[in-house]
């Protein structure tokens, strides 16, 4: 661990390494960790009220004071030869495809601390969990989904913590939803925190009871149910808003009538609440909570929410939902066109036949992989999808699908295979 120093805020510079301790949702920056790259940021920085903040000098980039030693005179340099030029571009590009991975994991763990901390007060401090949610939707709106251009990006099982990533994914996709949809900002902070305390009342339900299985009693099934009313119960102590207590108290209803726990149908279920029941459901069948439980790959899930589950949810929704998650989910594993084998890893909104994927390539070791954007290669593409558990074992062994999967909102920025296909 590289060793941290005190500094002064006044003593701020472009290029330290800095490390707020306000919580992710106490500042307006992606990350609570990161190197000051502009004297913008040292502005926001000396408006936070802080007077000291911790630096890391062996992670600082600070501007060296000696000039640039120029070419001796005479000395030629030989000119990059086109192998040379196609190197250092791949090099390029898995170092931007790196940082712009491990700023999405970073973020998505800071934001499921955050849920953490929220939710280990909802019992003791509800007014202030109930201000703390308001804040991590806020942040959520602010830092992860703050481009018009956005596209869902696979992460990897290690981002964030297991038990809160179901909230964050479901809260993360609802947002996108809410805002393809034309919501307004209120709406929005409603949404995110609806979506984020929507399984609240399992605090108060018994740990085997919290997640329904097909063998249960009809008691154990009523016990289950039970974590609605209960979680309105908490956000009524909470001081929830109207709309957000909505999506805790109808999460589980569906647009035909047959969910529970008042079996409402139709336009009676809360907008923000029919967003919430489809992601929900989307993501409980790709990262099920019982343990040895079968998921589904993310293709499968989309697929059966539409062929068995339209009457369940609210059509025009669903329809955006697909649009928006792609013929093929983040996650999904795919062979491609020219036979290979690839890992699907962010959707492509405009082109949803064409999203950025992982090759499984044995001339390329795993590590130094690059995502293909399939929309820049015309005479690539899926040829069709198919379960982890078909692909050849080098190819499972290399791509690594993944048995959970969490989301992350980007931009699409993925660098492309140098060599021709």
């Amino acid at each position: 661990m590289s060793r941290e120093d005190l500094i002064d805020i006044d003593a701020l510079q472009v290029g330290m390494f800095i490390h707020l301790d306000l919580g992710w949702m106490r500042h307006p920056f992606p990350l609570s960790n990161f190197r000051i790259s502009s004297e913008e940021q040292l502005g926001v920085l000396r408006k936070l009220g802080l007077r000291q903040v911790r630096w890391s000098p062996a992670q600082s980039l600070l501007q060296s004071v000696e000039p640039a030693q120029a070419a001796s005179p005479g000395v030629v340099v030989p000119a990059e030869t086109p192998e040379q030029r196609i190197a250092a571009a791949r090099r390029e590009a898995l170092r931007l495809q790196r940082e712009a991975l491990a700023q999405c994991e970073a973020q998505y763990a800071e934001a499921t601390r955050a849920l953490a901390e929220l939710q280990s007060s909802v019992v003791r401090q509800p007014a202030k969990a109930a201000e703390q949610a308001r804040l991590l939707s806020d942040s959520l709106l602010d830092k992860m989904l703050v481009q018009e251009d956005v596209s869902l990006r696979l992460l990897t099982e290690a981002a964030g913590d297991k038990q809160c990533a179901h909230a964050l994914n479901v809260a993360l996709i609802a947002l996108l939803l809410g805002k393809a949809a034309g919501m307004d900002p209120a709406q929005l902070v409603d949404l995110g925190v609806g979506s984020l305390l929507h399984d609240i009342g399992k605090i108060e339900v018994e740990p085997r009871l919290r997640f329904r299985s097909e063998h249960f009693s009809a008691a154990e099934v009523s016990a289950y149910q039970w974590h609605v009313s209960k979680g309105v119960e908490i956000g009524q102590r909470m001081g929830l808003t109207g709309p957000a207590l909505a999506v805790i108290a109808q999460h589980h209803e569906q647009a035909d009538g047959g969910g529970f726990p008042q079996k409402l149908a139709g336009e009676r279920v809360n907008p923000l609440a029919r967003i919430v029941a489809l992601v929900n459901r989307f993501d409980g069948l790709c990262n099920p909570a019982l343990p040895g439980a079968k998921s589904l790959t993310p293709h499968e899930a989309l697929s059966m929410m539409f062929a068995q589950g339209r009457s369940r949810f609210d059509g025009t929704m669903l329809n955006a939902f697909i649009r928006l998650m792609g013929v093929y989910p983040p996650g999904s594993t795919v062979q491609l066109t020219d036979e290979r084998y690839a890992l699907v890893v962010a959707v492509n909104a405009n082109r949803p036949l064409k999203p950025s994927v992982l090759i499984h390539d044995p001339r390329v070791p795993a590590r130094e992989a690059l995502v293909t954007n399939l929309e820049e290669h015309p005479s690539l593409g899926i040829r069709r999808s198919l379960r982890p558990a078909d692909l050849p074992d080098n190819a499972r062994d290399y791509l690594k699908p993944r048995t959970r999967v969490a989301y992350f909102p980007m931009i699409d920025r993925s660098g492309t295979q140098p060599e021709a296909n």
